[in-house]
């Protein structure tokens, strides 16, 4: 196996046994919960109970708030690794949503110096379960033997592959949160509305259709899935939820009837990412098609689903 280190800060949102199983380093930012109480991010449920904390979250979402690790503990977490002699690949969240990828750049400069390895700094342009889905492919494409520059390579050629298909019932949070594009326009009455998001170009969420009821949503998304995915028999896909566990589980058994992946995880969505997508996500997350500038392609596949009889 080729010998270098793969690492994510942790709103790759990867459990600690994902991350032991495909070898990935995981860098915690922080989490600033009521009371102005500032803790290291957790990818657990030791710290706070699952339901506690998003119950709580509802309730209080302006006093919950998130930051990345800075310089110093970026530099601390790749020393290990590059005291070992191993270069890095080191993964973040979208440097549009956050200042993880500048941080771990000045990081790069001070560790390359100090132990003379390569580091390469990649910017997902995701975030949550779809960067936490790309970090374990770059681990796949490791232990096929490849070097860090040919996994480094792949990623940025493939990035925009990685594809969102479910919907949010509550779009204030991320949209506060500077997680979602075009916002205004989704505002108002949902009640019974799904919204259905896809990540765009650019790495944001987008809403790309409005499916009225569960079962016209769960009808479109699978076939919205078989319209984009490729290769689903080799897949790992990850359906991601907050509170939407029997949602996600149902998904979760559609998907496999229908799309037969590989592999297929029902995983939470922790803290780090929870805090700024908030309750009411459940969406499955895999790597398909390229996914268009404008997203038109996208939104006239769903539509044409969403607009078909039963």
């Amino acid at each position: 196996m080729s010998n270098f280190a793969i690492m994510a800060d942790a709103t790759c949102d990867l459990t600690k046994e994902l991350s032991e199983k495909y070898d990935i380093i995981t860098v915690p930012g922080h989490l600033v919960f009521p009371g102005n109480k500032e803790i290291k991010a957790f990818l657990d449920w030791e710290t706070v109970p699952r339901d506690e904390f998003y119950a709580d979250l509802k309730k209080k979402p302006d006093e919950y708030s998130t930051s990345p690790a800075n310089v110093e503990e970026f530099a601390e977490a790749m020393g290990k690794p590059a005291s070992e002699g191993k270069d890095i690949i080191l993964m973040t969240i979208s440097a549009g949503m956050s200042g993880a990828y500048n941080f771990a750049l000045q990081a790069k400069d001070i560790v390359e110096k100090k132990y003379g390895v390569n580091i390469k700094i990649i910017d997902t342009m995701r975030f949550g379960p779809g960067f936490g889905l790309m970090a374990i492919h770059a681990s796949l494409q490791r232990a096929q033997g490849k070097s860090m520059e040919e996994v480094a390579a792949w990623i940025e050629e493939n990035k925009n592959r990685f594809h969102q298909a479910g919907w949010l019932d509550d779009l204030s949070f991320v949209a506060k949160r500077g997680r979602l594009t075009h916002a205004k326009a989704f505002f108002g009455a949902l009640a019974g509305v799904k919204p259905i998001g896809e990540f765009d170009y650019n790495g944001m969420t987008t809403v790309i259709g409005k499916a009225k009821g569960a079962k016209k949503a769960y009808a479109a998304l699978l076939s919205y899935i078989e319209g984009t995915i490729e290769d689903p028999q080799d897949q790992i896909i990850f359906i991601a939820q907050t509170n939407r566990l029997p949602q996600a589980e149902e998904y979760k058994k559609l998907i496999e009837e229908r799309i037969h992946p590989k592999e297929i995880y029902v995983k939470d969505v922790f803290p780090s990412c929870g805090i700024n997508v908030g309750p009411g996500l459940m969406a499955a997350y895999y790597v398909g098609k390229p996914i268009s500038k404008d997203l038109s392609f996208e939104k006239e596949l769903l539509n044409k689903y969403l607009e078909a009889k039963e």
